[in-house]
């Protein structure tokens, strides 16, 4: 590695929301040598979160969702380039093109893909959609707007859910189906999922839970329809498969790194482990991609899929890679999201899903305003309000310092009434969709082979 931290060579992989951030904090932090941005869309970085809300809706383009740039960044930007290997012992990142890129240090932040539909020629079909990509928004929007008989969505996660309240505010008939007991489960437990599956029902979504998409039909080429697992067949001519995502991992199966299905684990300061656990001094990772502890969830290894932990980890990452071990700093921050869908602003604060149970700490559910608090093993974990977010900085003080559970009603307004249930927060396996949030433990994506060398 060069001796001066701000000089040499540093590439960052993936160019979108942690990449972009990060090689913006690298050169606010002095560094003033080559940095190269990797991205295998051709677009400049933008925001996603639109394209499953205003987009979808017809208020924005999907072509009008580009990050502000905070400043500008002297960057040789390779965009509609893939990565596809890292020689670590070469430091080298290995492209499509044949080509290799030399560093010093590398950022990963590839982030993640959505998970097609498992039959290929299925998914081929026209009609059938995914949702990541401005160019899939693009085309979804199109369709909506032409006003199809029924869309069937797969899968009632966050997602899921958005593009399903997109539908309802634009006129078009809507099922989703869902393989668990409700919407939002996987991260929200299953008692905000029962809240959340009369919220769609209420507004005139045909919710199917406990059932999965056995096979799409078609004719000449176009969806018709779909078959569920309870034998039920349902007509749409547009199906969008919202069952997760898929993170970018798989460039790396040669690299040495610890990376797997669930991600590449690091440290709280973001530096890569290699397969063997040993931490890297020269790879870094930051967003979606990665799993790294945190202290206030027992170090169990969080990968998460949202934007403000993209923004932080990517800041930490960077400030890392052109510091000294003494000024690096841990990626300590709380957790948090918001959705936006039939009409709530859901906001959460810390990880809904490591709990075992919550309570209704203000307002009331029947009246669609109230803020649920989470607890694990008597302290507090996470708060989750529904068009009551201006509490969400008590709460999270309150997540920070480990506050006993239940929460302490001591000046808050209007006092509670309820008492703690179970938050019931289900298996991920039952589940048609994948978490956004996913506690990973400890445990190796794949055995290790150790070899004794003799002499």
């Amino acid at each position: 590695m060069c001796g001066d931290l701000r000089s040499g060579r540093i590439v960052v992989v993936g160019a979108s929301l942690a990449g972009l951030r990060a090689a913006e904090t690298l050169r606010d932090e002095g560094f003033a040598g080559r940095l190269t941005v990797v991205g295998e869309e051709r677009r400049p970085p933008y925001d996603r979160p639109p394209l499953s809300k205003q987009v979808l809706l017809g208020r924005v383009r999907a072509g009008e969702t580009a990050l502000p740039r905070r400043r500008e960044v002297d960057a040789d930007w390779r965009l509609g380039v893939r990565a596809t290997g890292v020689d670590g012992a070469a430091r080298q990142v290995l492209l499509a093109t044949g080509e290799r890129l030399p560093y010093d240090r590398l950022l990963i932040a590839t982030g993640t893909r959505a998970r097609p539909w498992p039959d290929p020629a299925q998914a081929a079909l026209d009609g059938v959609f995914t949702l990541r990509t401005a160019d899939d928004a693009a085309g979804l929007a199109e369709r909506l707007a032409a006003g199809p008989r029924r869309v069937l969505v797969i899968g009632a996660g966050f997602t899921g859910s958005e593009i399903a309240s997109a539908c309802r505010e634009r006129g078009v008939a809507v099922t989703v189906a869902e393989r668990g007991p409700a919407p939002l489960v996987g991260a929200l437990g299953g008692a905000f999922g029962a809240f959340a599956a009369k919220v769609q029902r209420a507004h005139g979504v045909d919710l199917r839970c406990g059932v999965t998409v056995t096979a799409l039909h078609s004719r000449d080429g176009r969806l018709t329809g779909a078959e569920l697992s309870d034998g039920s067949r349902i007509e749409a001519d547009v199906a969008v498969v919202a069952l997760g995502a898929v993170r970018n991992t798989e460039w790396l199966a040669d690299s040495g790194l610890a990376a797997g299905r669930r991600g590449i684990a690091c440290d709280a300061g973001c530096r890569a482990f290699d397969m063997y656990g040993i931490v890297t001094d020269d790879v870094f990772v930051a967003g979606d991609v990665a799993r790294f502890p945190h202290p206030l969830f027992e170090y169990q290894l969080l990968s998460l899929e949202h934007w403000g932990n993209a923004v932080a980890q990517a800041a930490v990452a960077a400030h890392n890679m052109v510091n000294p071990g003494p000024r690096r700093l841990p990626h300590l921050s709380v957790p948090a999201f918001w959705s936006s869908q039939f009409g709530l602003n859901i906001k959460s604060v810390g990880v809904p899903t490591f709990s075992d149970h919550v309570v209704v700490a203000q307002g009331s559910p029947e009246e669609r305003r109230f803020v649920a608090v989470y607890g694990y093993r008597g302290r507090i974990t996470a708060a989750v309000s529904v068009n009551r977010a201006k509490w969400l900085e008590h709460y999270q003080g309150l997540i920070e310092t480990a506050a006993p559970f239940p929460p302490d009603w001591v000046g808050v307004e209007p006092p509670p009434s309820r008492t703690p249930v179970p938050s019931d927060v289900p298996d991920p396996k039952v589940l048609s969709h994948g978490p956004t949030v996913a506690l990973t433990g400890h445990l190796p994506d794949r055995r290790l082979t150790f070899r004794r060398w003799d002499g």
